[in-house]
């Protein structure tokens, strides 16, 4: 028990006895004070006093599917400093391979009365993953919000950049560079985002697009590198990525074969995501609006944890095509096809 006191008092930078008075439910503590005891109380893995087990811990559960691709850091840093703002501390959830899974977050999250779940991309987006962990947050009612597009059906507010505009201006910017021969590099057949593409991309081509024009992958530059080759051999000089690794990998894949980008291939990300200003050549790309994108997230979950009643539909935010170095006038012979 003294350790416990010793621990807190320092997490939270009060005395021990100020911790005591909290833990024993005694007066003479702000609200404030009490609030950052019970957090640091959570953060560090002890259980709450008996009588104060019905309240929510001042925590929010931020799950992200890795941290490898930048735009999910970005997206935390976002989320956690508007979290902060609200008297909020993020609990960090990153999913490994073989490792902990989105439903064993959960189940930690819920021992830790976390007061709401923010899920950044994630199982929720795949219509054949399981989705039993996402329907026991909404039977505990706790409040959560989904960033990206969702499968139907879960019923939670959801904040998601337009999938089907950022493929419009990706394919009329390739068009009007003269690129007939448009590939796409997207997610699996099941990932929500990638079906709205391709359905937008089927639109901007006229109405019809050809199979061997679009290759599915996981969201890695080695993936996209591997579908980009097999795009490659069917001749496309123009290729839109789901994603800047994506992209990335279709550039590798593009100079394994002896072609320079974006001379002989143009190449299109998504994101916008650090780095890509660096990158040889810098990416044209697709840019989400995540300062937004984040802050709406926050704040659709701050109301519901006040026991706001908000629309649980999907909030669609406007992309912006970044023209970079990845991308030029189509040769007079790939042009020509």
């Amino acid at each position: 028990m003294t350790r416990r006191l010793a621990q807190v008092a320092k997490k939270v930078g009060v005395s021990e006895a100020t911790v005591s008075r909290v833990l024993n439910d005694k007066p003479g503590v702000s609200e404030a004070t009490r609030q950052s005891v019970l957090s640091a109380l959570d953060v560090l893995g002890y259980e709450r006093p008996t009588q104060l087990r019905g309240e929510r811990a001042r925590l929010v559960g931020l799950v992200l599917p890795e941290l490898q691709n930048p735009i999910f850091p970005a997206f935390a840093e976002v989320i956690g400093g508007a979290l902060a703002q609200q008297g909020l501390t993020p609990v960090l959830c990153t999913q490994t391979k073989g490792g902990v899974s989105e439903a064993d977050y959960v189940e930690l999250l819920l021992q830790q009365q976390v007061s709401g779940v923010v899920f950044v991309g994630g199982l929720f987006a795949q219509a054949d993953a399981p989705h039993d962990h996402y329907r026991l947050l909404a039977e505990r009612n706790i409040p959560v919000v989904l960033i990206n597009a969702s499968i139907e059906n879960l019923d939670f507010p959801c904040i998601a950049c337009d999938d089907a505009v950022a493929v419009e201006q990706s394919w009329r910017h390739l068009a009007s560079l003269g690129h007939r021969r448009i590939g796409l590099v997207l997610g699996p057949g099941d990932h929500i985002p990638s079906l709205r593409r391709l359905q937008a991309a089927v639109q901007a081509a006229g109405g019809a697009m050809a199979e061997e024009f679009v290759e599915r992958s996981m969201f890695s530059l080695e993936g996209g590198q591997a579908a980009a080759t097999r795009l490659l051999e069917r001749g496309v000089t123009g290729i839109i990525c789901a994603s800047d690794p994506l992209a990335l990998g279709a550039v590798r894949a593009a100079r394994r074969r002896g072609l320079a980008v974006p001379h002989d291939v143009s190449v299109v990300g998504y994101d916008d995501s650090a780095f890509m200003t660096c990158t040889e050549p810098p990416l044209t790309t697709v840019r989400q609006p995540i300062e937004a994108m984040g802050r709406a997230a926050v704040d659709l979950l701050c109301a519901q944890i006040q026991g706001t009643e908000v629309p649980h539909r999907e909030l669609l935010f406007e992309p912006e095509l970044v023209v970079r170095g990845s991308t030029a006038q189509a040769t007079a012979e790939s042009s020509a096809e």
